[in-house]
Parts: C-alpha cells; structure tokens; sequence
C-alpha cells in the first residue's frame, strides 16, 4: 500500500497500518498502540524520531 513519505518514519515501520475511510480520509494507525498506551494510536506527523521504529522489509 503506498504512503506518502510526509508521514515520516511510519511510511518504513512494521506497526504502521493505513486506515482510509470511505470520505477519502487517510490515515496513519500505529498498530504498537494496542499493546503500549506509550505509543499514540494515531500519531502526529511526521513522525521523525520514534523508540518503536522497526523497518518493513522491502519487497
């Protein structure tokens, strides 16, 4: 799914989750957030610097 990179490290990261609603809206859902309260569900952007950060493999 294709992010544009205005989102920071997110658009890179393995919790990210794309979440877009049927008004067009798109968002960046931080999936590290169902499991550590420390971590925004949606967070501000873009994210420059994060503790969680794992990168995507790449294709």
């Amino acid at each position: 799914m294709s992010v544009p990179p205005a989102v920071g490290l997110c658009a890179a990261c393995v919790h990210q989750q794309v979440v877009r609603t049927t008004r067009g809206s798109v968002f960046s859902l931080c999936r590290r957030s169902r499991e550590d309260p420390a971590y925004p569900r949606y967070p501000r952007l873009p994210v420059l610097r994060c503790p969680g950060f794992e990168p995507r493999e790449r294709d």
